[in-house]
């Protein structure tokens, strides 16, 4: 089941795809539907729907993200070797697990808004894990369990105030548009393995990202996991990955960072693409 959000921001409504990529409105279907919001349980109530009997969406509106504002919009750092090795880090011995802002959550076609003063603003396409059950110190053995499905996540990024603007994460990773999340929530029935999907980025038509997420350190169930040890995961939250080698501040010989008026089209096999411009802020 491949589940999305439309409408103006902070006033979306539910829909899901048809088999013929058409969107389907969920508005009625949903008076139906019992309990809390992204839970396993509601969304299997979802999935007992025949997508092909709902009203069809007919009017244009705006993609937003996938799911609604989580209560968590939790990151991996440097969870794929390749990419750690192109910023001169070594490989973690444990996931490096930061926060990033809610202020960041944005629509997947929603512009990248580059903020006032930013140098190296930055793309990293990633895997975004959401969680559907209340998870609090799980097992590895059972962490899938607790995830309710997948989506495209664009960890934006400013990296001189990420990396030179005294050693926070934080505030690099929190500006306003910062965290594109969907087009899709796509259910995990639907994904055989996590851990053996394409994914790419593109700025103006160039290919700079395109990996797999079998190469990443630590896998689905090995993060859900260890990021339930110190934080409670609540149905709706989500976990970005990580991101593969070619991030901007990785080019050779020099960097490259993105500027009002740029183009970007970034996806994850079976999740759907996000494509977005760069405005400034």
């Amino acid at each position: 089941m491949k589940l999305l959000r439309y409408g103006d921001e902070g006033q979306e409504k539910w829909g899901i795809l048809d088999g013929q990529g058409q969107i389907r409105t969920l508005e009625d279907a949903l008076i139906h539907v019992t309990g809390e919001e992204m839970t396993l349980d509601w969304l299997a109530q979802l999935q007992k729907l025949e997508p092909e009997t709902l009203p069809i969406l007919k009017a244009e509106h705006r993609i937003g993200a996938c799911i609604p504002r989580p209560r968590n919009f939790v990151c991996i750092g440097l969870n794929y070797a390749d990419h750690a090795a192109e910023t001169g880090a070594k490989a973690p011995k444990e996931p490096i697990v930061f926060l990033k802002s809610l202020s960041a959550f944005c629509g997947p076609y929603d512009d990248v808004i580059i903020p006032p003063g930013s140098e190296k603003t930055d793309w990293e396409i990633e895997l975004g894990v959401v969680i559907g059950a209340k998870a609090s110190r799980v097992s590895e053995d059972a962490a899938l369990d607790y995830v309710a499905g997948y989506a495209v996540v664009n960890d934006v990024s400013e990296r001189h105030w990420q990396v030179e603007r005294g050693g926070s994460w934080d505030k690099g990773k929190g500006a306003d548009h910062f965290g594109p999340v969907g087009p899709w929530l796509v259910t995990k029935d639907e994904v055989a393995d996590p851990q053996n999907l394409k994914l790419f980025c593109e700025v103006d038509g160039q290919m700079m990202q395109d990996g797999t997420t079998a190469n990443m350190i630590f896998g689905v169930k090995t993060l859900v996991s260890y990021v339930s040890q110190f934080i409670t995961l609540y149905p709706g939250d989500i976990i970005a990955t990580g991101t593969p080698a070619g991030v901007g501040m990785g080019q050779k010989p020099n960097p490259i960072f993105l500027r009002p008026g740029q183009s970007l089209r970034l996806g994850v096999e079976g999740l759907g693409e996000q494509r977005s411009k760069t405005v400034g802020g």
